[in-house]
Parts: structure tokens; sequence; C-alpha cells
């Protein structure tokens, strides 16, 4: 089942792309079979990328704002243009569902897109100094400028469109940017980069990629000459690189457990359609997929039967199946994982809770206790629990007990729950009538407490990749 690939040889670092003494083998979650050979980096490759893109710099940050849109824009027009095959290939090396792969290009052309037009928002407003005496007569205004050398760490869940997010808004704010892809998935974001490369509007080290382990991106990080770290993926890799950055500024966006409320009150059936849909999407790798369903104690019977006869009609099975839903993790360790989390969570499953074949089965648990991994921390696998609440206060507080606050979301028919839920709730998104794992690549989305700091979406990514500068001047 190997591809041919559609970009060169090598990594591109520099002004062109360099030949690694080693490879490194990309399966297919599915059946394991050989999907490609990826150029794996190393430490003095990241170096080298650091060295290239601090070089890169002044004619990045000189960029006019015409050039950065069209280099965007060209970019999201060559990935639609290969749209089909930018699917298939994330199917072999994320192993996940076609269907959530198609959802998965048609966010990264709309992220393209949308950083494109922030480029023509870029810009900074007149201060009024004369509040102070002292300042009468000057003229003040601030601008706002590149941070520098922006190093992208992605997750290997959304490869493609996790690197959009680190990649487009850097090059909209004029930053050369250097992207790690995730061991496992890094042929879509090589094919990305190939294309931003080959419009021939950037500089020719505007943007890099480095694959490798640990130490390639410690080397990275921990550069002092880098202006911002932008990283998606586990809260325990998210302290360590803030640790190793600092005082370099940080960007986490470090996943959850994401909670769904059912109020006494709600459209049980759109409540239980919710939960499977946004519970088993990606096969439950996604940070914002439900994972925690807190029910109010009436309606608890009812809705875990309407909950179990949909969750058994879950297609399971090939991901390049149109129909199929759930596949394999992954790899053999993150099932092996979840499976054990299950097991010690002490708790009946529902439904599921085993194998079937190399994937796992769309799993329902009832009565998980506090303390348990498969309520506290961030499963990472088609597994949602259910845990019924005396009453609304009971769930929110619930909700917030836990360590991370990305998305969460109840289903209610009451205008006062909803913004209730809005206002008690501590996270970075809040969902009435709709699954935790909604979002929109133009709104601002991260998370609270363990789920992390700052904000993606082009237009606040753009914020958070650009200082103000403030002009001072006495006529």
């Amino acid at each position: 089942m190997t591809i041919d690939t559609a970009w060169p040889a090598g990594l591109p670092i520099g002004n062109g792309w360099v030949e690694t003494d080693q490879t490194s083998d990309i399966t297919f979650p599915y059946d394991g079979s050989l999907v490609a050979t990826a150029p794996l980096g190393t430490p003095a490759h990241a170096a080298r990328a650091v060295d290239a893109a601090l070089a890169a710099a002044p004619a990045m940050a000189a960029l006019p704002s015409h050039a950065r849109r069209a280099a965007l824009m060209k970019a999201c027009d060559a990935l639609a243009a290969n749209r089909d095959e930018f699917e298939r290939l994330l199917v072999l090396e994320t192993g996940k569902p076609l269907v959530d792969c198609k959802v998965e290009v048609a966010r990264t052309l709309i992220t393209l897109a949308t950083a494109a037009e922030e480029v023509a928002r870029l810009h900074g407003e007149t201060v009024p100094l004369d509040l102070l005496p002292s300042g009468e007569g000057l003229i003040g205004f601030w601008t706002r400028r590149p941070i520098g050398v922006v190093v992208g760490i992605t997750g290997f869940n959304y490869p493609l469109l996790l690197a959009a997010h680190k990649i487009a808004p850097a090059v909209a704010a004029g930053c050369p940017v250097i992207v790690k892809p995730a061991p496992a998935t890094p042929l879509a974001t090589l094919w990305l980069v190939h294309l931003l490369r080959s419009a021939g509007v950037l500089p020719g080290a505007a943007v890099q990629l480095v694959t490798g382990d640990v130490e390639v991106g410690r080397t990275l990080v921990e550069d002092r000459r880098i202006g911002a770290v932008s990283f998606t993926g586990s809260a325990a890799a998210g302290h360590a690189i803030a640790r190793g950055a600092a005082p370099t500024k940080v960007l986490l966006e470090l996943g959850s457990n994401a909670a769904l409320i059912v109020a006494a009150d709600a459209d049980l059936e759109a409540a239980a359609d919710a939960v499977v849909r946004g519970g088993y999407y990606a096969s439950g790798q996604a940070c914002i997929s439900v994972q925690r369903v807190l029910v109010e104690e009436p309606v608890r019977e009812q809705f875990l039967s309407l909950l179990a006869d949909r969750v058994k009609t879950v297609a399971v099975g090939d991901p390049r199946l149109p129909a199929t839903r759930v596949a394999p993790l992954i790899d053999a360790a993150a099932t092996d994982r979840v499976l054990e989390w299950i097991a010690a969570s002490g708790a009946e499953p529902v439904t599921g809770g085993h194998r079937d074949g190399r994937a796992i089965a769309p799993t329902v648990l009832a009565g998980v206790p506090d303390g348990a991994a498969a309520w506290d921390e961030e499963i990472f696998g088609p597994v949602v629990c259910v845990r019924p609440v005396p009453d609304l206060d009971a769930a929110f507080a619930a909700v917030n007990e836990s360590r991370y606050g990305l998305h969460a979301a109840v289903f209610t028919r009451s205008l006062a729950t909803a913004f209730a839920a809005i206002e008690r709730i501590e996270a970075g998104g809040v969902v009435v009538n709709d699954v935790p794992g909604f979002r929109a690549d133009n709104m601002p989305y991260g998370g609270v407490k363990d789920s992390g700091i700052g904000r993606e979406g082009p237009r606040f990514a753009i914020e958070e990749l650009t200082v103000t500068k403030m002009a001072i001047i006495r006529p």
C-alpha cells in the first residue's frame, strides 16, 4: 500500500530540501502495512533550521501584505486541487475514518483562506497621548510587528489541520515558521509545506519542517532566539515544553476530557445523537470529543437506553470505507492503554469495552467514579462515561472539578440553563445544544487550567504571534 510522495525527498530546511541519513516507516494503523518512509531529522537539522529561519526573518517581516496573502491563497488553491489525494493520505497515515479526513481537509482550506483574509486586518491604532498633560502636542500610534521565528509542534490526530493552524497565522504575521509534526504522521504536513514553498512568494526558509524525537523538539523550543512556540498535544508534554522554553512565549493547546450535560428538560433523542456524533468521531482521538456525560437523575435511564441503542449502530472497521465511524487507534500502545483504563474504571460497560479486530468497540461506561483515569484524564479513544447528577448545580460542579477546561456542552430547552452554563462552566468554550467538539476554525479556540494557554483561530493566533510597537512623535 505504499504511496508515491508528491514532494521532494528529505526535509525542507533552508532554501532547499536536505537529505537525511535515517528514515522512519509510516504505517497504516488499520493493518500495519507500510504507507511510506519519511525522512528522520536530528538535533543538527533542527539547529540548522533555526539558523535559516533567523536569517530569513528580516525578509519575511518586510514582505508586503499582498505577498503574504498570495502565498496563503496559492497554497489553499493547490490543496483544493489535490483534495482527494490529501484525504486518502490522511486516512492512511492517521488511520482515521474517511469521513473525518474529509472534514479535516475542508477545515484546513478554511484555515488557510481565513488567515489570508486576516492579513488585511493586521493594523494598529492611534493613541490620545494628551490624556497626560506632558503628552500635549504628541502624536502616538501603535502597530503590530512579527514576534520572530515561530516553532509549531503538532499532534498526530489532525496533522494537516493542526499544522495549518501553526503555519498560516505565522505566515500572515510575517514570521518564519518551523513545524515539527508528530513522528507517526508527518506526510500530509510535508506536502503542505511543499505547496507553500512552491508558491514562489515567500523567502526560501520562511516555512521549514523538521521531523524527529524529543531531542529534536528540545533543540527547537529551547533556543533562546525563538520568538514563540505553539504546541498541540498532551498536558505532560506541554508542561515540559513550557518549562524548557521559558521565557520564550508559549501557546499551548493541551486537550481535555470534555463534558456534556443533559438537563431534565433536554431533547433526549437529540442529546443521545450528539453524544454518539461527538464521542466517536476520529475514533475518539480528538481533544474535544465527548468523554464525560452528566445526566440529571430523572431522565438517566431513558437517556442511557437511547444512547445504547444508537451506539450499537456505529460502524467499526476499515477507515477507507465511507460508512466507517470507528477504526483502530493510532497504534497498539494507545489501544492497550485505553483498554487498561476501561478495566481499571471498575464500571460495567453498557456497551462495548472490548476489542473489535484491531479497534476498540464504541464503549459506554456507567458510573465511573472520580479518581478513575477514564473520568479524570483524557482517554483519547472511543469511550464515553455517563454519570447521573441530582441537579444542574451538581452537574456544573462536576464539570469544573476537572483539571481541564477546553470545551463543554449542555443540552436544555431552557434559556436560563443555557446562560447559567455559559456563565458558570470553566472552559474556553461552552456549546448549547450541540457537541463540545464543535469548532469553527475562525473562532478563538483554546482552554483554561490544564487545557492550555493562548488562542488559535487565524485572527487570534496572529495577535499571539505579533507584538505591539508604540510610536511617539513630537512634531
